[in-house]
Order: C-alpha cells, then sequence, then structure tokens
C-alpha cells in the first residue's frame, strides 16, 4: 500500500508528506488554497515536535526565520507596562516562527518527493477493502491505497466521511482574528497585549513585519469563514472605543487585504480513522489557542507516518493511540490558556496580572 493521497499542505500534510515520500510512499497533497497560505498567528515548534523538524534538517532554517521576540509585556489602556514575562522561545527552548514561514519551509522540505496540487479539493470518497475511489473539483478521478485529511478545522475529509461538521465541532465562545501590521514595528523583541475583560489586541514583532491578533469572547453563531468583509464588521463591533492602539489597528483591519478569522474550536471524534480514510492534525483533535497545534502537528504527522511504515492501513490505531495521549492534557491546557489570555471580567483581568507581575521570569 504505497500510494497515499494527502488532503492539505499545511504544516501536517506537508510534514507527512515529507514523511511518507522518505519511506518510500508514493504520495500526493491536494490544497484547497492556489499556493502555500499566508498569514495566521506565529506558532512555536517545541517538544516532540523539535526532534522530527531536527531529523528534517530543517533546524537552520527555522532559527534563520524565527521572530526575535523574548517579552511579553502586559499593556494598559495608555500603552504603559503593567506586567513582563520572559519567553520560552528567547531561552532556547523552542522555535517561535511566523506559521506562513514554518508552512512554506515543510512545503518546500516535502515537494521534492511528492507531488502538490494546489487550487483544487476533494469532492468525493468512495472506499472498499482495497482502496478509495476520489474525485476531485478539478483534477480527473483517481484511486489511492490510503487518503489522509489534514484540511483543518473545516476538513472536507471529514465531513465527507464522518458526517457535518456541526457532529463534531464544538466552537469555545472565543474568536481570532489575525493580520500582517504592514510594516516593521519598533519593539522588535516584545510582544505587547492589552486587554479589557473579553477582549484583547496584540501586536507582534514577528519577522519583516509585525503581526496583529484581535482574540475575543462572544457567543457562538455561524460565521462564513469566508466573507471577510463580514469578519471585519465583527471586530470593529467588538473593539469599538476601546483604548491604547486600537483606533489604529482598526483602522489597518479595515484596509488590510488579507485577514484570518474564525472561531477557536475543540474538535472531538470518537475515532480518528474509517476504513481507509484518517484523519491529521486540526482535523482530527483541533485543541489550540496560543500555536501549541503546531507542534502536535508535526509530532502527529511523524507517528502517523511512522506507523503506517511499520504496519499500513493497521498502522491507523496505533498511530492514534500514542497521538491521543499527546492531545488530551493540550485541551487541558487551552482552557487554561484562555482563561489567561482573555479574562472574562474585570476582576479576571486584576488577577491575571497581578499573577504575570509575581512571576516575571517567563510564561
Amino acid at each position: 500500500m504505497t500510494d497515499v493521497l494527502i488532503c492539505g499542505a499545511g504544516i501536517a500534510g506537508s510534514t507527512l508528506a515529507y514523511w511518507l515520500a522518505h519511506n518510500g510512499f508514493t504520495v500526493t497533497v491536494v490544497e484547497r488554497a492556489p499556493g502555500v497560505r499566508s498569514g495566521g498567528n506565529p506558532v512555536d515548534v517545541r517538544g516532540p515536535a523539535l526532534p522530527v523538524v531536527e531529523a528534517m534538517g530543517l533546524e537552520a532554517r527555522l532559527c534563520d526565520a524565527a521572530t526575535r521576540a523574548k517579552r511579553v509585556r502586559l499593556l494598559d489602556k495608555h500603552g504603559r507596562a503593567v506586567a513582563t514575562l520572559g519567553l520560552p522561545a528567547a531561552k532556547g527552548h523552542e522555535f517561535e516562527i511566523p506559521r506562513s514561514d514554518l508552512a512554506t519551509v515543510l512545503y518546500e522540505t516535502a515537494c521534492k518527493d511528492a507531488d502538490f496540487l494546489f487550487d483544487d479539493t476533494i469532492t468525493g470518497l468512495s472506499q472498499d477493502q482495497h482502496g478509495v475511489d476520489v474525485t476531485f473539483a478539478r483534477a480527473a478521478s483517481r484511486r489511492f491505497d490510503l487518503v489522509i485529511g489534514a484540511d483543518g478545522v473545516h476538513s472536507a475529509v471529514r465531513r465527507l466521511v464522518f458526517g457535518p461538521e456541526h457532529d463534531f465541532v464544538r466552537p469555545t465562545g472565543i474568536y481570532v482574528a489575525t493580520m500582517s501590521f504592514g510594516e516593521a514595528v519598533d519593539h522588535p523583541e516584545d510582544v505587547l497585549l492589552y486587554n479589557t475583560p473579553g477582549r484583547l489586541a496584540a501586536l507582534h514583532p514577528s519577522r519583516d513585519e509585525g503581526g496583529v491578533a484581535f482574540i475575543f469572547r462572544a457567543r457562538p453563531d455561524d460565521i462564513d469563514i469566508r466573507d471577510t468583509a463580514h469578519h471585519k464588521r465583527i471586530v470593529t463591533e467588538a473593539y469599538d472605543g476601546l483604548g491604547w492602539r486600537v483606533p489604529e489597528l482598526l483602522v489597518r483591519l479595515r484596509n488590510a487585504d488579507e485577514v484570518f478569522f474564525d472561531a477557536v474550536s475543540v474538535v472531538d471524534l470518537p475515532s480518528w480513522s474509517r476504513g481507509r480514510i484518517v484523519l491529521l492534525g486540526d482535523a482530527a483533535s483541533c485543541v489550540s489557542l496560543l500555536g501549541e497545534g503546531s507542534s502536535l502537528a508535526i509530532a502527529g504527522a511523524y507517528t502517523l507516518a511512522v506507523a503506517l511504515t511499520q504496519a499500513s492501513a493497521d498502522g491507523f490505531r496505533a498511530y492514534e493511540t500514542e497521538h491521543r495521549a499527546r492531545v488530551i492534557p493540550q485541551r487541558r491546557a487551552m482552557r487554561l490558556a484562555a482563561a489567561l489570555l482573555v479574562p472574562k471580567t474585570k476582576p479576571g483581568l486584576s488577577v491575571r496580572n497581578l499573577a504575570a507581575r509575581l512571576r516575571p521570569s517567563g510564561l
């Protein structure tokens, strides 16, 4: 069983494509976007992901692409620091890297031995005991031995095989909007965070251009993830009248060509595989708020590649058993991260700031 289709050319998909091709599989990757996706918050490469990227020979490239952020400064409405926290990446424990840069590095490594089909997507899947027949929106239909859905929270593979999204995706009531600042910032080593109850505005030094993030609490609602104009209105209404540099950031938001917007959600399925089809990354188990999802995606992709190399389709079970043990603790950590990043109330915000002042050495 060597002919594999991966849906999604993101962090999980490209990592898996590299390792499967490296182990002798014939790999095709299909991606809805016309190219590697841009935008998104800086993400972390840490823990179980580190030995994977080192084995891929990517440590130097990731170090070059990493942000220079060393500290987080919590600010009041006048821009005055109320607490300062060190970042683990500044101590050499991990990489913090813009998500698009990480995805690009992984794609450029994987595409040497795997075929990538951009601007296309899966429209139908029909499997039997010997393989999976796949229809595409653009490309001709093909048959594969295995199909892996690494196509994110709104996975088309999961919908086609397991059922509608609302059966498995649970919104947390937190929304995220990110965009480029459009130019370099004047604080290349500091991440700036400004909070009011239920609202966070962040300005990150990123790399050549700074990055902006709005993270806020709101009632879960059905939102068209492709309606950028509506996303901009939602964020503008949520942050209207706030202090610090929020008015300036909202102007940049309204003028931005590219804005990422989505609900922070938990994806929860009783099983990640069905027959010859398996889910990976956020499609199987989205649990991330602070960028940990990228490390889980890399580690999960490697685990799946090893399991398939050793046991083919039977490896689905081994992969899921090992990787679920990583995901469960992160799900608990996400609830704590949400409470710390976006406290719901003014007393909660005061307690968070006090705790930060009492622990200035690191997060």
